[in-house]
């Protein structure tokens, strides 16, 4: 019941002003970007062969552009022959401005390295399975080299190992091979 001095206004305990209030907030703090930035995002994103929700949630998190993608050999489909499939090596070499690392598990990172030096900037071992957290975390590092791993996208197959590396190598985000590839599943 109202009280006096009471000016018949929004319950401010209840879930509806909690809801306003968070909403009001929210607004003010994502900011408006003009169409010409929206326009050369969305372009960006095309360049990565990103979607533009993806992108854009990279950019939201870490405040920073993508500048590598590190490629986990499963998630590459890399053969005995250390050959990348046709399909993945023509969505590597449409990339553009960004780097495209590889992190070899099942061959040697020399032999990955030069079997796909048309499609690949570089190869390195890859962190082992059962590796700790920071054997994991100097692998990557060594990898990156001077990269800022905010800025990196790590794609990995459905090994759960892989994921931990985003939090190893302090990683912009990880995607799954498959939504990265687009392969039907």
């Amino acid at each position: 019941m109202a009280g006096i001095g009471h000016n018949g206004g929004p319950e401010m305990a209840g879930v509806a002003w909690r809801k306003h209030c968070w909403s009001a907030a929210r607004a003010r703090l994502l900011p408006v970007l003009p169409i010409e930035v929206v326009r050369m995002r969305v372009k960006r994103a095309a360049e990565l062969g990103l979607d533009y929700k993806t992108y854009a949630g990279v950019r939201a998190a870490t405040g920073h552009d993508v500048v590598a993608f590190l490629f986990s050999s499963n998630a590459l489909r890399v053969d005995a022959a250390a050959r990348i499939p046709q399909a993945e090596a023509a969505r590597l070499s449409a990339l553009t401005r960004a780097g495209r690392i590889a992190l070899a598990q099942t061959v040697t990172p020399e032999r990955l390295a030069a079997v796909n030096a048309d499609v690949l900037d570089s190869a390195h071992a890859a962190p082992h399975p059962f590796a700790t957290f920071g054997q994991a975390a100097a692998g990557l590092r060594a990898a990156l080299g001077k990269l800022p791993g905010d800025q990196v996208v790590l794609i990995a197959s459905d090994a759960p190992w892989e994921r931990d590396w985003l939090m190893a190598g302090k990683l912009a985000a990880v995607l799954p091979a498959d939504r990265y590839f687009a392969r039907a599943v």
